[in-house]
């Protein structure tokens, strides 16, 4: 029985303005530390979840059994917080949406991906392993892959069914002294994993000599994909989350049709852009669409689910995260910031007398979420730029700047843009990232 089929049984079972999504996820991840495998996981999971509305209030529940039993009991349960909620007074939901003409179609499958045999994480563990070895190094990280197939049946006559692939690869190395270099690549495909060359560039940015002290201060600096990418995910829940827009809590409450960054700067939610990981609908049904966010350095849209669209006047733009919507908001989980006309970091560099140069952060959180001002540190290759070249390494430094100014402050951007992502699956199994180029901005805050 595949997902939908799932779906349209549980549906089956319940009564009222009902939505059910089933999601079946098979994975395997591999982490290793030292050169050595040190945990190997494999998944096969599915998950019913039921949303009930009554009266504008929603309520869920969900199951990871499929019996009868178990999904009458697991609407009863959805049913009774959605009852319970509207004892209150009528909820600010619109209600499910009908069914779509149809859904956009997309390469985001792949067969090899999906047959999830162990024996690739073991090559690709072995390649990292032996190439960080030539260098002198010690290889820490970890090497996932995932197929996720999802449904929605509701009551409204929708029906959805997707399946989508993803492969994740993170190698640092790191020698003795505790100097360590980053590599890392993911895409809808196990062949974009490659542990040799992961391990490869890591060991080519690890630095060779002890670091130099950098003290506070604004400098110019070349941001590698890797660190713009992580910026974005961050500007993507600050400034484009459609809730905090609607409530006045996020960074462009009053911004949109103005100019929020360089001319440069073209930002898109782009699910079926080349090398992210597309998508055919959200969590609430609605069609995957390319959303215009940030163009020429003006703002236009931000992202919205059923119930943000509705605080704001709106309509959705298929961006919901959760059955019913999140009480989060609304994000885009598939941002392209286009490239720009350098051939690489190294002619980034190039106009820098004095400057830094930023492989990744790491430990970076909010300080002023409407300014989109963050704090974090950079990590695993940080580098003087002097006379416009990239020389020196530089201890890791703290830095404290805004994800907008430094957007606004950016002078150019590299041709190569890149697949970021954290690849953090902390629950149900949805990889998402950023593709970006590298940048040049002018006034990076550095304050510790």
């Amino acid at each position: 029985m595949n997902a939908l089929e799932l779906a349209e049984r549980t549906l089956a079972l319940c009564t009222g303005e009902v939505q059910v999504t089933v999601t079946r996820e098979r994975s395997l991840l591999s982490r290793f530390a030292r050169s050595r495998p040190t945990q190997a996981t494999a998944v096969d999971d599915v998950t019913v979840n039921v949303v009930v509305l009554r009266d504008g209030q929603t309520g869920s529940a969900e199951t990871n059994l499929s019996e009868d039993d178990a999904l009458r009991a697991t609407f009863a349960r959805a049913d009774a917080a959605a009852r319970a909620a509207a004892i209150a007074g009528p909820g600010d939901h619109p209600g499910l949406p009908d069914a779509p003409p149809s859904y956009p179609a997309h390469d985001g499958w792949d067969a090899q991906t999906a047959e999830l045999d162990p024996a690739r994480a073991g090559a690709a563990l072995e390649q990292a392993f032996a190439t960080a070895q030539q260098h002198g190094f010690e290889a820490f990280g970890v090497w996932t892959a995932g197929e996720v197939e999802e449904a929605i049946a509701s009551s409204t006559g929708l029906r959805a069914r997707d399946r989508v692939t993803d492969a994740y690869m993170r190698v640092i190395c790191r020698d003795a002294a505790g100097r360590s270099g980053w590599g890392a690549a993911g895409g809808q495909a196990i062949d974009a994993i490659d542990g040799a060359a992961l391990a490869e560039r890591a060991a080519r940015t690890a630095p060779r000599e002890d670091p130099a002290e950098l003290g506070p201060g604004e400098y110019p600096v070349v941001l590698e994909p890797d660190a713009v990418g992580e910026l974005l995910q961050f500007l993507g829940t600050l400034a484009f989350n459609g809730l905090s827009h609607a409530e006045g809590r996020g960074a462009l409450e009053g911004r949109l049709g103005t100019r929020v960054a360089a001319p440069a700067i073209n930002l898109a939610d782009s699910p079926r852009f080349r090398g992210t990981l597309p998508r055919a609908f959200d969590q609430e049904g609605i069609p995957k669409k390319p959303l215009p966010l940030i163009q020429d350095g003006v703002a236009h849209r931000v992202a919205h689910d059923l119930r943000s669209a509705k605080l704001a006047g709106a309509r959705t733009t298929g961006h919901a995260i959760e059955p019913g919507g999140s009480s989060y908001g609304a994000i885009p989980t598939n941002l392209v910031l286009a490239g720009g006309g350098a051939a690489d970091s190294a002619e980034l560099a190039m106009p820098i007398e004095r400057g830094l140069y930023v492989t990744r952060t790491w430990y970076v959180n909010p300080v002023a979420p409407k300014q989109t001002l963050l704090t974090g540190t950079t990590r695993d290759g940080t580098y003087l730029i002097e006379d416009g070249e990239i020389t020196r390494p530089v201890r890791d430094v703290r830095f404290t700047d805004s994800v907008l100014r430094i957007l606004e402050a950016t002078e150019a951007l590299s041709s190569a843009q890149r697949f970021v992502s954290s690849a953090d699956f902390y629950g149900r199994r949805y990889a998402s990232g950023v593709v970006c180029p590298a940048l040049r901005a002018h006034g990076f805050r550095i304050t510790g």
